[in-house]
């Protein structure tokens, strides 16, 4: 870096360092998060994005810094809002901000400007390179990484009172409050009759029940050994997962990732996905429907060929890995529910997310420090 100027953190005050020594303690999360991540490099790649590379205007805060208070919003699941008061009460953060004890933190609204930075420069770009970085760190660091990456997706209600929605919409003539989400499926289950008994059509056969949601889809590639999202989609609810699985394996390979085997579920077995996957020297773990399996022809031979290979077999048994991802996502760091409004800022959430359970993942493998998930003015 040269010639940048950001605003001026106190860093310590009279007794700064020896408050910070006594209550955050050398095992502290943030604290180890500190030293595993060189945070100055995301000032550098950030910087781009500012005026004049913020040589010319009034001296911004370090991009580092910005993100770094994100971060602290996802790790503990804040709202931008709640992430300024808690960075004014709590010594950890303010530590990890680089703040004096006496300091005040950004404010929410700074947040808010720094997103929109990023979007207007370069839409989800700067949050897809932070998660390849991570990554790549990671790596560098010593994560063991396997062979085999899971791909699913996971739903976000999107951020609409969707009877409500309706109403205005058909009174006032307004359009939705939220017209990039779109209505998907994110359950179903054979339907029972009041008397308990499967629900039958015409031809006797079993009905299916649908749970359908409004919103958006992350999809997400995971390394098996890892534990860590190397890869993010995100698209409008109704999306077709299938169609996704293409786009997530060249993320990866272009991280070069030593991809051998990809696992998924029954919604990624399509034709299509299999000769890709076969073309590109790539093992398939795609569950396999049973209409593959179970016509009565030869033609079922070749499926049940690879349901019997070793790899196809690893890579189903590493398939809860990425299910147990996403309940980590949804009750630890708000992912069942959007927090802004639109596709890009869904993404925003989504890179978030996965950066926030990734950084978790790497402390505790590097330096054995489980995440507490809470913040407090003490700790």
């Amino acid at each position: 870096m040269g010639g940048e100027r950001f605003a001026r953190r106190e860093g310590s005050s009279f007794f700064g360092d020896l408050i910070y020594d006594r209550i955050v303690p050398a095992d502290h999360f943030l604290r180890k998060l500190e030293e595993l991540v060189p945070w100055d490099q995301f000032t550098r790649k950030l910087v781009k994005f500012y005026r004049g590379k913020a040589r010319q205007g009034r001296p911004p805060y370090e991009p580092a810094v910005l993100l770094k208070m994100l971060l602290v919003a996802y790790l503990y699941n804040l709202s931008e809002r709640q992430t300024e008061v808690v960075a004014s009460d709590s010594l950890s953060i303010k530590w990890f901000l680089g703040l004096a004890a006496d300091e005040a933190p950004p404010d929410h609204s700074t947040l808010t400007a720094f997103k929109r930075r990023l979007i207007d420069n370069g839409q989800v770009g700067p949050f897809k390179a932070m998660l390849a970085e991570i990554v790549r760190l990671a790596q560098e660091k010593g994560v063991p990484f396997g062979s085999i990456q899971v791909m699913d997706s996971v739903h976000t209600v999107a951020n609409v009172n969707v009877g409500k929605d309706r109403q205005r919409r058909k009174r006032h003539g307004q359009g939705p409050r939220d017209p990039g989400a779109g209505w998907g499926v994110k359950d179903s289950w054979p339907g029972k009759t009041a008397q308990g008994e499967p629900k039958r059509d015409e031809k006797g056969q079993a009905v299916k029940e649908k749970l359908s949601f409004y919103g958006f889809k992350s999809h997400v590639s995971l390394n098996a050994e890892a534990e860590m999202i190397t890869s993010v989609r995100v698209t409008a609810g109704g999306a077709y997962d299938g169609h996704e699985l293409p786009g997530l394996l060249r993320q990866d390979l272009d991280q070069g990732l030593a991809v051998g085997t990809v696992a998924a579920d029954k919604g990624y077995d399509d034709g299509d996905n299999h000769e890709r996957l076969r073309v590109k020297g790539v093992h398939s773990a795609i569950r396999l429907n049973d209409y593959r399996t179970q016509k009565k022809d030869k033609h079922k031979e070749v499926w049940l060929a690879l349901q019997a290979t070793p790899e196809y077999q690893q890579g189903v048994k590493e398939r809860y890995k990425i299910e147990r991802k996403f309940g980590e996502a949804k009750q630890g760091h708000g992912l069942g529910r959007c927090r802004y409004l639109g596709l890009v800022r869904y993404a925003i959430q989504a890179f978030l997310t996965a950066l926030a359970l990734n950084l978790k993942r790497m402390v505790k493998v590097l330096s054995g420090v489980n995440f507490k998930g809470r913040a407090s003015a003490a700790g």
